[in-house]
């Protein structure tokens, strides 16, 4: 593990393998090392893979409880983090929370992204917010689901703090309900090749949604993984492996094209 200054906090990452940066980005309540363990075998052998903890996950430490959560945090997060490792154009890769900060980064700095992969996000609030405010209910999750609980506590109270988690699934539920949409003009200006992915029975993001967001940025392209929920990475690795490794083969002349063109140094 290894750790950076960026955006007033500790961020604590991985770094595996070797070749163009990629930077993933987990889900909420998750890690990257969970999220992507099935893609990064193959991941590590092309790029140089960095999977950050977002705020208040594992061991980027930040105090849910005093400080709030807002997602547009976390797309500064990122632009920071990117900044101190000193990547001025790189691939990004989120899912579900971490998707909905890979748009955002789309947004504010398109020219900085290579490639750009989302999964399992929408550009709707619901039916994100209404599954949220249940899934991530503390109360439920006690119990109802120990196990999970469990896990809660395991990934995240050895640096957050003993039970932080409860206070960060609130938090994040919470943020959901209320966190600013990203307009139809906005997402137009995301010109990087993208590829959307969902899972045909997502409960946060129906196809269609999906099917929008592909069709709504410039170069969009569109995997739906049969038979899986919102996890689709985990459910179906080799399909999600194998469309990714098409992906970054049939986008590689436009994302060297990318980063000679982009920004070539990082202003902090």
């Amino acid at each position: 593990m290894a750790t950076i200054e960026a955006n007033g906090l500790r961020i604590g990452y991985d770094v595996e393998g070797a070749g163009p940066p990629l930077i993933l980005l987990h889900g909420a309540t998750s890690s990257g090392a969970r999220d992507f363990r099935g893609q990064l075998p193959r991941l590590r052998e092309a790029f140089r893979c960095y999977l950050p903890d977002a705020r208040g996950h594992g061991r980027t430490r930040w105090d849910v409880a005093a400080g709030g959560f807002q997602a547009g945090r976390l797309v500064d997060d990122l632009i920071a983090f990117a900044d101190a490792l000193d990547l001025a154009s790189f691939h990004l890769l989120g899912f579900s929370m971490g998707a909905l900060t890979a748009l955002g980064a789309a947004v504010r700095a398109p020219e900085r992204l290579r490639t750009l992969v989302i999964v399992g996000m929408s550009l709707e609030r619901d039916p994100r917010a209404s599954v949220a405010r249940r899934l991530m209910d503390p109360i439920r999750i006690d119990r109802a689901d120990p196990a999970w609980a469990a896990d809660l506590a395991r990934r995240h109270d050895p640096v957050q703090g003993e039970g932080a988690w409860r206070a960060l699934l609130s938090a994040i539920a919470a943020d959901v309900a209320v966190q600013p949409l990203l307009t139809p003009k906005e997402v137009r200006r995301i010109d990087p090749p993208t590829l959307v992915i969902v899972g045909d029975h997502d409960p946060f993001v129906p196809v269609d949604h999906a099917w929008r967001l592909a069709r709504s940025v410039l170069d969009g392209r569109l995997l739906v993984v049969p038979d899986s929920g919102h996890e689709a990475l985990a459910e179906h690795p080799d399909i999600a492996t194998e469309a990714l490794g098409a992906f970054y083969r049939s986008t590689e002349a436009v994302a060297r094209r990318r980063a000679a063109s982009g920004p070539q140094e990082v202003v902090g």
